[in-house]
C-alpha cells in the first residue's frame, strides 16, 4: 500500500531564479526532528551548498522519528520510529517522499540504522531492548523482509546501542555502548546474521562514545567520547578486529564531543562540540593518525549534534540543537580541509534534528 507522505517540490520565486534552478542536481538532504514526528526536506544547490526547503516539507513521519537511511540508489529513504518500534520505508522521486506501508516492526526504541553499501541489508539498533533487528531490501521495491538471526529474530548486544557502523566492505558491524565504561563491539556478517563477537570484542573506548566514524579505506576506526572530551583511534586489522593507537585517546580543548564525519576524500575528519559550539577538523595522515587544522575551530550554532557530508565532497552539513535549532552548510576546500559557512536554516517550528542524510 502506497501513502502520500508529502508532494515535495522545487518552487523558485522568480524567472531568473528558474532559470538558475533548470541546472541543478537531483541531490536532496533530509533531516529527523523526533520531538514533533516530522521529517525535514532540502535540494541543495550544488554550486553552493546552500539548501532549499522543499514546498511540503516539514512532512509529518512516524512517532518520535530518531534515525535515517538513505539506500545507495537514492530510490529509497527508512526512518527508525522510537516511538512506535518500527521503521517506515519511503521512495524518493524528485525529492517526493512517498510512504510504503505498513511499517515494519523491530526490537524496542529502534534510535539507529545502518545499510551496506551495495544495498543488500538495512540494520536497526534497538536502544530498549539491547540488541540488532536485521532485514533484507528488495532492490526492485525496497521493501524489507526481516533477517533472522542466530538466537532469535533479532541479535543480542547485551549494552544500549549508542552508534554503529559498516565496514566498507560490509562484512563487520561495529556498534558502540556504554556500560561501566565506554564499548565497540564487532560482529562479523553473513547475509546480515550477526555472528560471534570478532575475538577482543568488546574494545574499551572513551566514556559515552556517542560518534563513530570509519575512515574510507577500512583502514581506521575513530570515536568521539562525550564525557571524556577526547577523541579515540583504532586500526581495523584485516580479521575487523581493533588495535588501539599507541596514542588514543586524544584530548581535546573542546567539550562533549558527540559526531563524527570524514569528507568523501578521506583527508579530513570533522568533530561536532557539543558544548561549545563548533565544529573542529584533524587531518588524516596515511597512518590514520590526527593532526589539528590550524583554522579550527569552525563556528556553529548552539549544541551541534549531527554532521552528515555532501557526497560529492564539498560542502558538510551540521544540525544545531537549540536556541533556536537550525541546519547549517559549509563548504569545504579540499585542498586545506578549511570549513566556510554557506547559511543556517532555521528549524524553530519543528525541533532539534538528530539524523541527515543526502541523497548520492
Amino acid at each position: 500500500m502506497l501513502k502520500k507522505a508529502a508532494a515535495l517540490f522545487l518552487v523558485c520565486g522568480s524567472i531568473a531564479i528558474w532559470v538558475g534552478c533548470s541546472s541543478t542536481s537531483n541531490r536532496y538532504l533530509y533531516a529527523a526532528i523526533p520531538s514533533s514526528n516530522e521529517i525535514v526536506a532540502y535540494r541543495e544547490d550544488p554550486n553552493s551548498g546552500a539548501l532549499i526547503q522543499l514546498v511540503g516539507s516539514p512532512i509529518v513521519a512516524g512517532p518520535g522519528v530518531q534515525a535515517l537511511a538513505m539506500h545507495a540508489t537514492g530510490k529509497y529513504l527508512y526512518a527508525a520510529n522510537s516511538g512506535q518500534n518500527n521503521v517506515s520505508l519511503y521512495t524518493i522521486s524528485s525529492g517526493a517522499l512517498t510512504e510504503v506501508t505498513p511499517r515494519v516492526n523491530t526490537g524496542t526504541s529502534p534510535t539507529l540504522l545502518a545499510i551496506d553499501s551495495a544495498g543488500g541489508f538495512l540494520y536497526v539498533g534497538n536502544s530498549g531492548s539491547f540488541d540488532i533487528s536485521v532485514f533484507s531490501i528488495n532492490a526492485s521495491t525496497g521493501i524489507l523482509t526481516a533477517v533472522p538471526q542466530l538466537s532469535g529474530a533479532t541479535a543480542p548486544i547485551g549494552l544500549t546501542p549508542i552508534n554503529m557502523a559498516l565496514s566498507p566492505s560490509g562484512n563487520v558491524l561495529y556498534v558502540t555502548g556504554q556500560g561501566t565504561q565506554g564499548y565497540i563491539e564487532a560482529f562479523p556478517l553473513n547475509q546480515g546474521v550477526l555472528g560471534t563477537p570478532i575475538a577482543g570484542s568488546p574494545y574499551t573506548t572513551g566514556t559515552n562514545p556517542y560518534g563513530l566514524a570509519i575512515a574510507p579505506g577500512g583502514g581506521f576506526l575513530y570515536t568521539a567520547n562525550k564525557l571524556d572530551n577526547s577523541i579515540s583511534e583504532f586500526t581495523i586489522k584485516s580479521d575487523g578486529s581493533l588495535q588501539p593507537f599507541a596514542t588514543s585517546p586524544i584530548g581535546e580543548t573542546y567539550t562533549s564531543p558527540v559526531s563524527l564525519a570524514i569528507d568523501k576524500s578521506g583527508k579530513y575528519l570533522y568533530v561536532a562540540n557539543q558544548g561549545n559550539g563548533n565544529l573542529i577538523g584533524y587531518s588524516i595522515g596515511t597512518d590514520g593518525s590526527l593532526a589539528l587544522l590550524s583554522t579550527s575551530p569552525f563556528i556553529t550554532g548552539t549544541e551541534p549534534s549531527v554532521i552528515a557530508g555532501d557526497p560529492g565532497g564539498g560542502y558538510i552539513f551540521v544540525g544545531n540543537g537549540s536556541s533556536p535549532p537550525a541546519l547549517q552548510s559549509f563548504s569545504l576546500d579540499g585542498s586545506t580541509g578549511t570549513l566556510t559557512s554557506v547559511s543556517t536554516y532555521s528549524l524553530s517550528g519543528s525541533g532539534a534534528p538528530t539524523s541527515m542524510v543526502l541523497t548520492p
